[in-house]
């Protein structure tokens, strides 16, 4: 699976290209604020908030692996403002407080001063999707259609990490502008006209600011490029397209509660680190390969045709659309003494002790392997504990129950679908269940039948 650790280098410029976007439309929020009447500032950041929902609507378009993380948070930065300079200015106009608000902070004054509503309210929500990252919609769909990042390819790792740090670098940027706008706001400004050193640190301050990111992460993503095309790492969009389309098949061979596995696998995401894995993986040049073929692929590998051959799921690679990994069992029958040698390096290890290495020390098996264990084990111990409507069948919270490899081959679960996948992330575990999940239920129902009446 040596193409795996290679790296597209037009997604490293469409991640940096994104990223400098977003900071481009908050720049232009702020600076058309201030040339055009203050009134217009509403505006404004809603048609920034529309322009950036073009931006994730024709990325979930393409269907590329593209992380979007950032420009989901400065849309929803862009949104919040809107809308909370909006009540602001309502609450003013109605005089629903005994006292008057300073109005710099109403658009229909002069001077209005946006930065001192917008820099908190963007360290805010920056904030908030850093800490619920996880958890969000637009990464629970990444993870789904796609696979978690730590088990898909080079590309993956560094797109995760990337926008992690990407929203860090944003928290600090905003939560330092934020100190700077309202320290000077407080300490030294005077509530009359705007004189240069206001706008300065208003206006001056911010654009200085996101010029300042926009150049640091250019030469960050620049030399990332290089270091990869040092290290061979990086594959053209030209070689992508004159590049045949390949599947990678992965095996997991199965003998009771026991499972092959080469304990000096080199795991190239984790810098060639010796690590678990399965020995059994091969790739075809092709886009489809038939059962047939898969079974004697396996076959002469393990040396024995007396296997059953079960699908476990597939994915496309990030990066890599053309390519494919397609996972499989191979359930053999007797016991492991049965099976002393295979045509590959590895022994048999009991399942619970790797469980115990995956729980304790997951650095120790591959990435890879991290991420089918971690499907498996979600889709298995969902279903033992929730029904398919979210509610638990034992209404103990300390029912913890396990699962091991006599129970996958027994039991037919379906791996490739991710409706337990989604159960696991909300059930009836999650705050106030019912009722998210009824609104939730009522608002898809009004897309369908939004889109039934516009088809």
């Amino acid at each position: 699976m040596e193409d795996l650790k290679k790296v597209n280098s037009e997604r490293i410029y469409v991640f940096w290209k994104n990223f400098s976007l977003g900071l481009l439309v908050i720049m232009a929020m702020i600076g058309l604020s201030a040339i055009l009447p203050y009134f217009f500032s509403p505006f404004i950041s809603l048609i920034s908030a529309a322009i950036l929902y073009t931006i994730l609507y024709n990325n979930k378009l393409t269907h590329r692996s593209n992380c979007m993380l950032v420009i989901f948070a400065i849309f929803f930065c862009a949104v919040t403002y809107s809308f909370i300079s909006i009540i602001i200015n309502i609450v003013d106009i109605w005089q629903v407080f005994p006292f008057s608000l300073p109005r710099v902070f109403s658009f229909f004054n002069d001077p209005y001063i946006p930065t001192l509503i917008l820099d908190p309210i963007c360290f805010i929500v920056v904030t908030a999707v850093y800490f619920r990252r996880k958890k969000m919609s637009i990464c629970v769909n990444c993870k789904l259609s796609s696979g978690d990042y730590s088990g898909r390819s080079k590309l993956g790792s560094i797109l995760s990490s990337e926008s992690y740090l990407q929203l860090r670098n944003l928290m600090l940027l905003f939560g330092l502008l934020t100190l700077a706008v309202w320290c000077y706001y407080i300490f030294y400004f005077v509530d009359a006209e705007l004189n240069a050193r206001d706008y300065y640190v208003f206006i001056w301050l911010n654009v200085l600011g996101f010029i300042f990111d926009e150049i640091y992460f250019a030469f960050r993503y620049y030399n990332l490029y290089l270091d990869l095309r040092e290290n061979n790492e990086i594959i053209s969009q030209e070689e992508l397209n004159d590049m045949s389309a390949k599947t990678y098949l992965r095996f997991y061979v199965i003998c009771g509660n026991y499972m092959f596995i080469n304990t000096r696998m080199v795991d190239t995401l984790r810098g060639f680190k010796q690590v678990l894995d399965t020995p059994f993986y091969t790739k075809r040049s092709v886009t489809g390969i038939t059962i047939p073929e898969i079974s004697t692929l396996i076959e002469r590998m393990t040396g024995t045709d007396s296997g059953e051959l079960r699908f476990f799921y597939g994915r496309k690679n990030p990066g890599l659309e053309r390519h494919s990994t397609l996972r499989y069992f191979y359930f053999l029958k007797g016991k492991p003494e049965d099976y002393p040698e295979m045509n590959v390096e590895g022994e048999w290890m009991d399942f619970e002790m790797i469980k115990r290495i995956y729980s304790f020390q997951p650095g120790e098996i591959a990435s890879t392997m991290v991420t089918d264990i971690t499907r498996m084990a979600t889709i298995i111990l969902t279903q033992k504990i929730f029904n398919e409507e979210g509610f638990r069948k034992i209404k103990l919270k300390s029912y913890q129950p396990s699962f091991n490899l006599k129970e996958v081959e027994k039991n037919r679960y379906d791996f490739q679908e991710d409706k337990w996948i989604k159960i696991s992330m909300f059930n009836s575990d999650t705050k106030m269940y019912r009722f998210k999940r009824w609104w939730r239920g009522r608002k898809n129902r009004s897309q369908e039948k939004s889109t039934q009446e516009w088809l």
